[in-house]
């Protein structure tokens, strides 16, 4: 659901069931939590003069120049206008300034603002509104899309107040918490709420970690504080979850941990500096530790190594699972991203892993993780095409040798090697697992295929050793992936 001046999720809307009657009962032993604060009085007084709101100017296309009625609230009085207004036809829309609203909080007198990326991108004009409503101009020092996090400087004749950094990481689920902000425009609104969660991954970008409260938050909210009882700013106000458009007690904030090294950054090189490992990775499922004999589905399974980057010169290869990375346990795989990120640049760090069913200790010296190394997003499947009479099947799977007719029918780069998948049977172990035509098999169990015979002859072998599933790696689109297929009630080639 878009969301004027606040990110949205991207969550399709689905019904919320409440469950109620559940007969748990309570103990009857006393409770160790604080008792709620009689007052946020004294916090508000501190803190509040140091959030702003923040108002941008944005050029908008004729297209953009009347709001879109879905967007506007049921009934208002202005929802018919904007939808003949934009149906008319033969007519175009005259250019109009845009303007949004966010929040900020200053965290130098100097006049250093923080807020979210979200909130100042694309804006020809930027300007911050102080408590005692002076309005400032303010220059953009840097931003980053993958944080959600921009800074910004003002001028002031005179030192303006600022609030400091707390420690997110000391928080507990169920400390109390207050955010201030500027939603609907209102400006320095107090709310008050808890840490209902901590390390949310929201889907919104590769170093999710988000902190979760119930404090009402709503659009233009972006970019304002989040405070401890000390009034530390311990989170930035980024996202809601909102099936009505309203805040419905489900908030997110980037942690002060994660966010301020960024600023930092920005503040001296006008753009955060990443380390970079040069793999692409992806989680350790159940079925994925069984096929690699795993005692656990636990660390980063490396699906694909950057030629001439830090991985490769350290000798990290394709299917190592990254356990430990300078010392610190990786549990989950995006726990690998975070910590790569936040390591300097330069830096020689141990990486530990697991290959053929050993440990293995690496030496890595990061490097600088640029834009145009990220990677890119997964490209759409090919069209399915029928399956030649000769293909061979295993698993559902209609198979063929890469050649120069089944390169052209799949668009399969001359780079890539492999067995093509020409056909996916709809109800096989296969394509339950999201295998379709057009995917080039290009290992199983961790041995190379280039034969459609290979990848039929290694899942017999792990059906006779009687594994659950076999390991497969496929390339669709330039992306790596492993995908465990179950070879119980596959069929066989024939």
């Amino acid at each position: 659901m878009p969301v004027t001046g606040f990110r949205g999720l991207g969550v399709p809307g689905r019904a919320l069931l409440a469950a109620a009657a559940l007969g748990i009962g309570l103990s009857a032993q006393p409770s160790r939590a604080a008792e709620a604060p009689a007052t946020f009085a004294d916090l508000v007084e501190t803190a509040l003069p140091a959030v702003v709101n923040i108002s941008t100017t944005q050029r908008a296309t004729p297209a953009q120049a009347a709001p879109d009625p879905s967007d506007l609230p049921p009934g208002s009085p202005f929802e018919e206008f904007f939808r003949r207004y934009r149906e008319a036809p033969g007519e175009s829309a005259p250019q109009q300034p845009q303007h949004a609203m966010g929040s900020g909080f200053i965290i130098d007198p100097s006049g250093l603002v923080v807020t979210n990326n979200h909130v100042i991108e694309g804006a020809e004009k930027v300007q911050i509104i102080l408590q005692d409503e002076r309005v400032l101009e303010a220059e953009i020092v840097g931003a980053d899309g993958a944080t959600d996090l921009a800074l910004l400087r003002v001028r002031s004749e005179s030192p303006l107040p600022a609030v400091r950094w707390g420690d997110s990481r000391g928080l507990r689920v169920g400390d109390w918490l207050v955010a201030i902000g500027n939603p609907f425009g209102l400006g320095g609104t107090v709310t008050s709420g808890i840490l209902s969660a901590r390390a949310r991954d929201i889907q919104q970008g590769p170093y999710d970690e988000y902190l979760q409260t119930d404090a009402a938050i709503n659009r233009g909210n972006s970019g304002g504080p989040l405070f401890n009882m000390r009034g530390e700013v311990i989170g930035i106000n980024t996202a809601i979850f909102s099936p009505t458009g309203g805040s419905v007690g489900i908030g997110f904030a980037v942690p002060a941990d994660l966010a301020r090294p960024v600023i930092e950054q920005i503040q001296e090189f006008g753009r955060p500096r990443r380390g970079w490992l040069g793999v692409q990775v992806q989680p350790v499922t159940p079925d994925i530790a069984e096929s690699l004999s795993l005692a656990s589905p636990h660390g980063a399974l490396v699906t694909n190594v950057t030629p001439g980057g830090p991985a490769e010169r350290s000798g990290l290869r394709q299917g190592d699972v990254v356990v430990s990375f300078d010392g610190k346990p990786i549990r989950e795989m995006r726990e690998l991203p975070r910590n790569v990120a936040a390591s300097p640049i330069g830096r020689e760090v141990a990486v530990e892993v697991v290959r053929d069913g050993g440990r293995q200790n690496l030496r890595v010296v990061l490097g600088d993780l640029d834009e145009a190394q990220r990677v890119a997003a997964v490209a759409p499947s090919p069209a399915q095409e029928p399956a030649p009479d000769s293909a061979e099947r295993t698993l559902g799977l209609a198979l063929s040798q890469l050649d120069t007719g089944t390169r052209e029918a799949f668009d399969v780069p001359a780079d890539v090697d492999g067995v093509v998948v020409t056909e996916a049977e709809g109800n096989s172990p296969a394509a339950d697992k999201g295998i379709a035509a057009g995917d080039v098999i290009v290992e199983v169990q961790q041995e190379r295929v280039v034969r459609p015979e290979d990848v039929a002859r290694r899942v017999e072998e792990a059906r006779r050793s009687g594994r659950g599933s076999v390991l497969m790696l496929l390339n669709r689109g330039g992306d790596l992936r492993y995908v465990p297929v179950p070879v119980e009630g596959g069929r066989g080639g024939g």
